[in-house]
C-alpha cells in the first residue's frame, strides 16, 4: 500500500465515522516510547456514545490479497489495546471507556469505494 493510499483511506474513513456521530479527537496520534514499552501510533482516535474509539484504519485498492480487515491480527490488538491506555493516561480518561473499532477501506476497480466498520474489536 502506498502512503498516499493509506492517508487517503484514513481521511475517507474520519468523514465517514463524522457522518455517523464519531467526533474525530486525534489523527495519527503516536506514542512517546515509555519505560512500559508503548509505542506505535493510532490512525484516528474518536469520541462515539460516551466512549473513547481507537480506529483502526485498513485501506486497500483491491482484494488482490484479502479482505483488508484479515491483516488485522491478535498482536495487533494487543498493540491497539496498549495504544489506546496510553492515549487514556496522556489525556487523563477512564482506559475502561475506551473501545476498538476498526474500518475497511477498499478502492474496487476504480469505482467508489467501499467502507465497511467493525466495533469492538477483540
Amino acid at each position: 500500500m502506498t502512503e498516499a493510499l493509506g492517508a487517503r483511506g484514513e481521511r475517507l474513513a474520519a468523514a465517514h465515522l463524522e457522518a455517523r456521530g464519531y467526533r474525530v479527537l486525534d489523527r495519527n496520534w503516536r506514542a512517546r516510547p515509555t519505560r512500559d514499552g508503548v509505542r506505535g501510533e493510532a490512525d484516528l482516535v474518536a469520541e462515539h456514545e460516551g466512549r473513547v474509539v481507537v480506529v483502526e484504519v485498513k485501506t486497500r485498492s483491491s482484494l488482490r490479497y484479502g479482505h483488508p480487515l484479515e491483516s488485522i491480527t491478535r498482536q495487533k490488538v494487543a498493540r491497539l489495546h496498549r495504544l489506546a491506555a496510553a492515549w487514556a493516561r496522556v489525556h487523563h480518561r477512564d482506559p475502561a471507556m475506551i473501545r476498538i473499532d476498526a474500518v475497511a477501506i477498499t478502492f474496487a476497480h476504480g469505482g467508489a469505494p467501499v467502507i465497511e466498520v467493525l466495533r469492538q474489536v477483540e
